[in-house]
């Protein structure tokens, strides 16, 4: 039996003075090894990609962290020092796959830049340097260069009672999360419900309201533990599972290979 696929948009990397399209191996890992899919990167075009070419080949969106955050003239701010480093064909390949993949109802999981995009996406804004606010914890990764200490399981959040995360991770109240970063979810898109917050107020999860499938964005890191952390399992196998759903009834629908055949031997 084939694996459905998940698009996953690709960050542009500067390596031996050469340009990549790449993705963090940590996401489509755990796409392919508790998700039970396969992961397409798309690459970062600034202007090229034709979103539903992208969208009628793939079963699933997957919206990964990354080092740069969102250009802030995609959400009415101008941009100061603070908000970068920025990655336009990054911010110009997953707004548009968001927003479109949501119109059509093909699951969407996006993460920490992922849940900044889908804000955005939406029609939010972002806040950087939260740690500067009154009240606000200092979120940012530790300054450590072993990576389990980095995206080590630290931090509370507090997840809705009856809420879309709540149903997939099978439990409501605090559950620890490894949640790394410096921005975060300023006014909240209007199609999204929160949905997790850490003890601070800090937006850690939301759902789209009006979504045809699965479609949650969350500030954490659940792919990184997704082998061995329950919460982050449960939410990437609940992602899988809406995936592999699409691709069923996707496949239902679409004519026969002896009829498309019969079709354009009739042309």
């Amino acid at each position: 039996m084939t694996k459905s696929i998940v698009a996953v948009p690709a960050d542009i990397r500067e390596i031996d003075g050469g340009i990549w399209h790449a993705a963090p191996d940590q996401y489509v890992s755990a796409a392919l090894k508790v998700a039970d899919v396969m992961s397409f990167i798309v690459p970062a075009f600034e202007k090229g990609n034709d979103v539903d070419s992208i969208l009628d080949r793939v079963d699933g969106v997957l919206i990964s962290g990354a080092v740069s955050n969102v250009h802030p003239s995609l959400y009415g701010k101008d941009a100061t020092e603070a908000d970068g480093p920025f990655d336009p064909g990054r911010d110009a390949t997953s707004l548009p796959l968001i927003r479109r993949a949501i119109d059509r109802g093909i699951p969407l999981l996006a993460i920490c830049r992922g849940i900044q995009e889908l804000n955005v996406a939406l029609g939010g804004t972002l806040a950087s340097e939260i740690q500067d606010q009154p009240g606000i914890w200092d979120h940012r990764s530790p300054d450590v260069t072993d990576r389990d200490t980095k995206f080590a399981i630290r931090q509370p959040v507090l997840i809705e009672e009856g809420s879309c995360i709540a149903r997939y991770l099978g439990t409501a109240g605090a559950v620890q999360v490894n949640s790394l970063h410096r921005q975060a979810i300023s006014r909240t898109a209007p199609r999204l419900q929160v949905e997790a917050k850490a003890e601070d107020g800090t937006v850690e999860a939301v759902s789209v309201i009006d979504a045809k499938n699965f479609a949650v964005g969350v500030q954490w890191h659940p792919e990184y533990w997704a082998e061995t952390d329950a919460p982050s399992r449960a939410l990437f196998e609940a992602f899988g599972e809406a995936v592999r759903a699409y691709a069923a009834a996707k496949g239902a629908t679409a004519p026969s290979t002896a009829f498309t055949r019969a079709a354009a031997a009739a042309r």
